[in-house]
């Protein structure tokens, strides 16, 4: 699947934009806070349904103006069409639709258009709480696992419920807890399962790429964390319920799986520095789209580069950069403030590139001969 031509209308800083694509390389180009970002979001929106920025939909449309559209034409591996559009009015439902039919629940659409998405927000991976570590699992697993995602989407509704039982000041009915309870572990054990086996495959790769970026010059591993792996997850629901009445919230189950990140024998967030960080992050997405590749409906997945030579040696540059002009990728964008990266990029792809300008949410296709 690839991504031919974009129609934006007040999205973010892009008042309208009409762009025709390369399907191998597009590469991106401006100075800071021109809305080169924006413009991969608004990529990024017509896989996942929503900003990889702001979940706030409504903050997402231009100021002052009173809604955005988003329409994607793609074409798919075997050339056929795929039409994905998205808008939203202020104060109204968001409307995404597929070939012109309107999708009665959005999950629905998740995995049509397989996407990895590397930028500087990732460092949150790294930095951040637990949740971040699981929204990267499930976004990967939910592009290709449907039975994943609704068991997902089943736990939290009955996460929800248990931790309102949890906080109402009357003692909860116990057929009404054990319900719950029963709901979060039958979910919550497929969730785990599911979690353990991707993650297993997955290190490996992650592990290769690493290496690859970093010319064996560090050794990292990742491993998976969860509560269901110490035991029955019912049991353990059970046996908390005392405490989680005191403190109100449900302190086991999936919810508080984490991927624990380790250079050497130490945490990734204490002993990285911001190089090794940066690769760290970057083989964990490019593991992303190998798993994705290989798994699923086995459509190459669209990559999103953003920014990513920011903070890395000029050899791990030159590894991404065999990496990114090799033929096992398909289409990708591509942004950065610097030429230099992007020329030495475009020497290893040959014709089969665009050249795009930013300026104050304003793109314009930029010649090659212009680029000589």
């Amino acid at each position: 699947m690839w991504l031919k031509r974009i129609s934006i209308l007040n999205y973010k800083n892009l008042e309208q934009v009409e762009l025709a694509f390369s399907r191998k390389l597009n590469c991106i180009i401006g100075k800071n806070g021109m809305g080169k970002t924006n413009l991969m979001d608004a990529v990024y929106y017509l896989s996942f349904c929503k900003s990889a920025t702001n979940p706030i939909d409504s903050q997402n449309i231009l100021h002052e103006r009173d809604f955005f559209v988003i329409q994607g034409f793609y074409e798919t591996d075997n050339g056929e069409p795929e039409e994905v559009y998205c808008g939203l009015k202020r104060r109204q439902k968001k409307q995404f639709k597929r070939n012109k039919k309107e999708y009665s629940r959005l999950s629905d659409h998740i995995g049509l258009i397989p996407l990895v998405m590397v930028s500087p927000a990732d460092s949150w991976l790294i930095s951040g709480g637990s949740e971040e570590r699981r929204r990267f699992m499930d976004v990967v697993i939910s592009q290709f696992d449907r039975e994943y995602l609704d068991a997902l989407i089943r736990y939290n509704k009955a996460l929800q419920q248990r931790n309102a039982l949890l906080k109402a000041e009357m003692e909860p009915e116990e057929e009404l807890m054990a319900l719950w309870e029963e709901a979060m572990a039958s979910t919550g054990e497929i969730v785990f399962r599911k979690r353990k086996d991707f993650v297993d495959e997955f290190i490996p790769v992650f592990q290769s790429y690493y290496a690859y970026i970093s010319q064996g010059r560090e050794q990292v591993s990742l491993m998976y964390e969860s509560h269901a792996a110490q035991g029955n997850l019912l049991q353990l629901l059970k046996e908390s319920r005392q405490r989680d009445r005191i403190l109100g919230y449900s302190t086991k189950g999936i919810h508080k799986d984490d991927l624990i990140m380790e250079l050497g024998d130490f945490p990734m967030k204490r002993e990285g520095s911001q190089g090794q960080n940066k690769t760290y992050l970057i083989a964990l997405k490019l593991a992303q789209f190998d798993f994705l590749k290989r798994t699923g409906n086995r459509t190459v997945p669209i990559v999103l580069l953003d920014d990513i030579f920011d903070k890395l040696d000029a050899s791990r540059v030159e590894q991404i950069v065999k990496l990114v002009a090799g033929d096992n990728f398909g289409q990708i964008f591509i942004t950065d403030t610097n030429r230099e990266h992007l020329d030495k990029i475009l020497s290893g792809v040959g014709e089969d590139y665009k050249l795009f300008e930013v300026e104050d949410g304003c793109v314009s296709e930029r010649e090659k001969e212009a680029e000589a």
